[in-house]
């Protein structure tokens, strides 16, 4: 695999440039994939001397030219730029971001790039400026010419691997939202993620209940026994192994958490807590169903300790060493 990752800046304001300096600085010893930044030299530059990082840049005229200027300088590919002020999101910062974006995702649809890393955004500051999406993966499957519900987010750390079924929408909501195809359509989506990115030959899938304790037999709710439960004989009678529905106030205790590839949450709070409670340091957020690899830090801008060098990079390395690994894993089978 000779291309490298590109990478978008995320919002100027936030962690993201910084982080992204963080993780080239640590290329050597973290054994990461080439990969360069599509704008935002000065950006970067002042993020990394804020820092303490001894950051040299490298402007590239082409994706190719990243590889070779890798191991001596973090390769910024594009003109666009703008003015470092963490902390202090404004209406450029949110431009200089959605164009880095713009190009980082074009560029990996096109092929130039193995996979694409987004740094983080703030999504009410994109939308400011004109950003018509609900976040990053709609985007990113947008540009891919795939439909936004067959774009499935995968929250990925060293200790557990989550999927919600319903994302940015209200608690009340999510009743009405769950069917017993929904569930089968992003299982079978997720099944198959794991198998090519992760290589994993037989994925094993939990299935959270809804209600408290799975509806106790329909005590507490009867989604587990109308939709999730003839949602689970379909797969299994498809030949994939997934098994509930599972009382999530247990289903990520460590014991169990051994016994499953994945747990596919019903909501937002039923994947996103046990995963940052777990992993948050190096949590990564995978976009399943697309024909590109992409991933991304899974944390947020965090404006309030942006430019004071206390940002972990560990979820942006672990982000970038992802997308490395499951580019390669394409590669390979291709």
């Amino acid at each position: 695999m000779t291309a490298p990752l590109a990478v978008s800046l995320g919002d100027p304001a936030g962690v993201g440039p910084e982080l992204i300096a963080e993780t080239w600085a640590r290329r050597a010893g973290e054994r990461l994939h080439p990969f360069f930044v599509c704008g935002g030299a000065s950006v970067l530059r002042e993020a990394a001397a804020l820092r303490g990082i001894a950051l040299d840049l490298e402007l590239i005229e082409n994706p190719g030219e990243a590889r070779a200027a890798f191991a001596r300088a973090l390769p910024v590919l594009g003109g666009g730029d703008g003015a470092y002020r963490p902390g202090f999101p404004d209406d450029p910062g949110a431009r200089l971001a959605l164009a880095s974006l713009e190009a980082a995702a074009a560029l990996t649809h096109a092929g130039a790039a193995a996979g694409l890393v987004t740094g983080p955004i703030a999504k009410a500051a994109l939308a400011a400026v004109g950003f018509a999406f609900p976040g990053q993966t709609e985007f990113v499957a947008h540009v891919c010419g795939v439909a936004a519900e067959d774009a499935v987010m995968m929250l990925a750390g060293p200790s557990l691997r989550t999927v919600p079924l319903t994302v940015h929408i209200a608690l009340a909501e999510v009743p009405a939202r769950l069917s017993a195809e929904l569930i089968v359509r992003r299982a079978r989506i997720v099944a198959a993620g794991l198998q090519r990115d992760f290589g994993i030959a037989a994925p094993r899938l939990a299935i959270c209940g809804l209600n408290p304790h799975a509806g106790e037999n329909g005590r507490m709710g009867r989604e587990e026994i109308e939709i999730i439960a003839p949602a689970i004989a379909a797969l299994r009678a498809a030949g994939i192994d997934a098994t509930g529905p599972h009382p999530a106030d247990t289903l990520f205790a460590p014991r169990l958490r051994a016994t499953y590839d994945v747990a596919i949450a019903m909501y937002h709070d039923q994947a996103l807590v046990p995963i940052k409670a777990l992993d948050f340091d190096q949590g990564v957020n995978v976009t399943l169903g697309l024909p590109i690899v992409r991933t991304s830090p899974d944390h947020g801008t965090a404006f309030g300790i942006a430019g004071t060098g206390t940002a972990d990079p560990g979820a942006m390395i672990a982000a970038i060493r992802m997308a490395g690994e499951m580019a390669a894993r394409r590669a390979a089978s291709d």
